[in-house]
């Protein structure tokens, strides 16, 4: 079955995890100590996001190490993007509405 970005961001734990990465590469054995489930909940979890594509691996030595794919992550901001101008508009409707108040308050 192949998963989407947004199947793999729907998981709490798999946005922490996320979150672990994007600032540096992890082995599943660092990733899992800053959980209460086992390394092979988390392990199910990273093979998700490798699914997915949000993370990658890489092999150093006798270590694998997950990174982010901020690739992956475009598709994400790209989705969001459009409900963003969506809300600036309807806030800057907004604006002008309050303004609108102030000046016949005076």
């Amino acid at each position: 079955m192949r998963r989407d970005v947004f199947q793999a961001i729907a998981d709490p734990t798999r946005r922490a995890i996320v979150g672990l990465i994007a600032l540096q590469a992890m082995t599943p054995g660092a990733l899992a100590e800053h959980f209460d489930t086992s390394r092979q909940a988390v392990s199910k979890h990273i093979k998700i996001l490798t699914e997915c594509e949000l993370v990658r691996q890489e092999q150093q030595g006798r270590e694998i190490y997950y990174q982010l794919n901020p690739d992956k992550m475009k598709e994400i901001d790209n989705w969001l993007a459009q409900f963003r101008e969506i809300w600036e508009t309807r806030f800057n409707q907004l604006d002008i509405v309050l303004s609108t108040i102030k000046k016949l308050e005076k």
